[in-house]
């Protein structure tokens, strides 16, 4: 085939990629990156969605120094973050491990615990609102009549309590998913290494924590590095469950952007809140993957 014929098939082998590309990319473009990029110009305007869009400045950043409701949200999102990261990877790995073994109807177990992973979110929020119901829920009623406990939390109600309990039904629907990776991690450990440790007489702890944990360590950092991002763009179950309240006790970043997008009409000022979450989760991304070296082995 001549020079001419070989740059007409690479050029026909481009286009058929390209064609390939090409749906996705223009989704891409559509619904993330045109938005993107207008809210990061946004940020430093004054629009209310209906006047004439002017330049603001920094004024939008500078507000969000003595924007009270900024600050406690973004400590609300911290607390979140702080409370649902670590303990959504133990509850995750502990099932694993638990359904990792040959027992029976292990597949069926492991369905109904992924299986609120995919279940409507909307849904979820609000059967949970409805257990978990001060006066008429039934773990309150249970609280009372079986173990005696004359004032029960008010749960979702309850300034004190309202975050911990998001926290509570965020790893019950999440762990599911969590889990599976780490199934496909433990499978893929050799099982001479636990033979071996055995032989010299390592008990099961010990391979736990010699074998299983190190070898694990890959999953573990992209389950960290997957919740963290989720947690600090946490927003549907917060707005079902509670709204941000009672009060701001649970008002996280996303909560608050949406509450002066859309209720206030203060659109650029949002866009800097959006702005500055951007950056709070890619700072902490990149410290993850900075620390990536020191902890995760690559067998």
């Amino acid at each position: 085939m001549n020079k001419k014929g070989n740059t007409s098939l690479l050029y026909n082998k481009r286009l058929v990629a390209y064609s390939f590309l090409l749906p996705n990319f223009i989704g891409f473009a559509v619904f993330t990156l045109i938005p993107v990029v207008f809210a990061l110009a946004l940020s430093l305007m004054n629009w209310d969605g209906a006047n004439e869009i002017t330049f603001a400045g920094l004024k939008n950043f500078r507000e969000l120094i003595s924007d009270e409701t900024f600050r406690i949200s973004l400590l609300n999102t911290f607390y979140y973050s702080a409370g649902t990261v670590p303990l959504t990877i133990i509850c995750s790995l502990g099932l694993a491990l638990l359904l990792n073994q040959p027992i029976k109807g292990r597949n069926a177990i492991r369905a109904v615990y992924f299986f609120p992973y995919v279940a409507s979110l909307v849904a979820v929020a609000v059967v949970w609102n409805m257990i978990l119901n001060p006066t008429m829920g039934p773990v309150n009623e249970i609280l009372q009549k079986v173990f005696h406990i004359a004032k029960p939390p008010r749960w979702s109600a309850s300034v004190d309590w309202a975050m911990p309990t998001v926290i509570i039904v965020s790893i019950w629907k999440n762990m599911g998913y969590y889990m599976i990776i780490y199934l496909a991690g433990l499978q893929g450990i050799p099982r001479e290494l636990y033979e071996a440790a055995k032989v010299d007489g390592a008990g099961n702890l010990q391979c736990f924590f010699r074998i299983t944990l190190p070898m694990l360590t890959p999953s573990t950092f992209f389950v960290s590095i997957m919740l963290t991002i989720s947690c600090f763009k946490i927003f549907d179950l917060i707005f079902v469950m509670t709204g941000g309240g009672p009060g701001r006790a649970t008002n996280v970043l996303v909560v608050h952007a949406y509450n002066v997008a859309f209720k206030n009409f203060n659109f650029g000022y949002s866009s800097a809140i959006s702005l500055v979450l951007f950056i709070i989760v890619l700072c902490i991304t990149i410290i993850q993957f900075r620390m990536e070296k020191k902890w995760v082995s690559y067998f």
